[in-house]
């Protein structure tokens, strides 16, 4: 009868060099087709996908009593940005199809219970990902666009009137930095459980170092958002959140040290 530690092998065959750089480039031709064709793609329905991003802002506008308009100042910024709205959906589309290939490269090198052990985590990455967009844009854009449109004024009494007029451009820039910071952001328990499946850092030394931890979720919240307190206390409270998340985590997949150790 085989043993656990007999059936737990690798199954994968010697290769020389050459080959692993062969089976490399056909990986990556798979995922920039995959990338091409999801650009082209979102190309074509560019429009519908920059009017999605921007439906916060021109709700914002309208409760408001505002214009739903955008303005844009060079030649050629509409243009770039309806690519920049084409990259950032084929990146997001296409994701599945690069990661399945980065793991049919690396899959054949592990062991059986490797596998088992990294198929969560595979599984998690995009779902924190999309949680942390979801909660981007459902949440923090409406909260943020309508404390940054709250400084229009009419200018009555001689004053000068204010008005928002965004640029696509530069919203865009905004928004897709946001949406990308707090997918990010999200990872945080993905990252930890690893690191603890591996030794690297135990749950008993997640939970000692818990008061700085929350110091540098509102420091890495400062650094990913932008200057408003908001935006950042509304990354920086899910972090704290799921770094509580992470050390209850780490408990169950840390390896299990002997009493005597």
């Amino acid at each position: 009868m085989a043993t656990p530690e007999a059936e737990d092998h690798i199954d994968d065959q010697p290769m020389p060099l050459l080959d692993h750089l062969i089976e490399l480039r056909r990986r990556l031709l798979w995922s920039m087709v995959a990338l091409l064709l999801c650009f082209f793609f979102c190309y074509y329905f560019s429009a519908n996908i920059f009017d999605f991003l921007a439906r916060p802002l021109a709700s914002v506008l309208e409760a408001q009593g505002g214009s739903k308009h955008m303005i844009y100042t060079h030649l050629t910024e509409a243009f770039f940005t309806y690519i920049k709205v084409a990259f950032f959906g084929a990146a997001c589309i296409s994701f599945p199809v690069i990661a399945s290939q980065i793991w049919l490269f690396v899959a054949p090198g592990l062991y059986r219970s490797e596998k088992r052990a990294f198929a969560p985590f595979l599984i998690a990455t995009p779902v924190l990902f999309i949680m942390g967009a979801a909660l981007c844009y459902y949440f923090i854009f409406p909260v943020a666009w309508q404390f940054f449109a709250s400084f229009q004024s009419v200018g009555g009494g001689g004053g000068v009137a204010i008005d928002l007029e965004p640029k696509v451009g530069e919203y865009l820039d905004l928004v897709m930095k946001l949406i990308f910071a707090f997918g990010v952001a999200f990872q945080l328990p993905v990252a930890l459980s690893l690191m603890a499946k591996v030794g690297i850092v135990r749950s008993t030394q997640l939970t000692k170092f818990r008061r700085y931890a929350y110091v540098g979720m509102f420091i890495i919240a400062a650094i990913l958002a932008p200057p408003d307190v908001i935006t950042q206390t509304g990354l920086a409270v899910p972090l704290i959140g799921l770094y509580e998340l992470s050390i209850i985590a780490a408990r169950i997949v840390e390896p299990k040290r002997d009493p005597e150790d």
